[in-house]
């Protein structure tokens, strides 16, 4: 990594900006979507974008919220991290995670706490080098209409 590269809090005129690295992780959205999406989480549940800049491209974005939860307290819980894949392993991903756990212990979040697909075997292997434990399974149920 060079000296020019900064983690900077994206704020929501710059949301669209962060959409080439983010629909590398969620291609199911739309740029139109996603913006639409991450405003309305901004306003009702505190959601906040960051981003490793270098040179003023954007090479790696995490959102992110503060939580409190009982069985763990006060969290900082990352709902997306992605590095730009025509960088990855170029550090930005490690620098965007030191940044979130700083940012984590500055707000007062006992813990930092993300979810992984299961097929992300890379990603899980990062996060363990960083000091994540597997502490359990997270349990979807798709809820159709008129399911009970």
């Amino acid at each position: 990594m060079t000296d020019d590269v900064v983690i900077q809090e994206i704020g929501p005129d710059r949301t669209a900006a962060t959409w080439p690295v983010m629909r590398q992780l969620r291609p199911h959205l739309t740029e139109a979507g996603y913006v639409a999406m991450v405003e309305r989480m901004r306003g009702a549940e505190g959601f906040r974008l960051a981003a490793v800049v270098q040179d003023g491209q954007i090479r790696a974005v995490a959102g992110f919220r503060r939580l409190e939860m009982l069985y763990c307290g006060v969290i900082l819980s990352v709902d997306d991290l992605v590095s730009d894949e025509a960088q990855r392993s170029a550090g930005h991903g490690k620098r965007l995670l030191d940044w979130l756990k700083a940012e984590a212990r500055a707000t007062g979040c006992g813990q930092l706490h993300l979810d992984s697909r299961l097929s992300r075997v890379d990603a899980h292997r990062f996060y363990r080098r960083e000091g994540f434990e597997t502490l359990g399974y997270h349990f979807v149920a798709r809820l159709e209409p008129g399911t009970t």
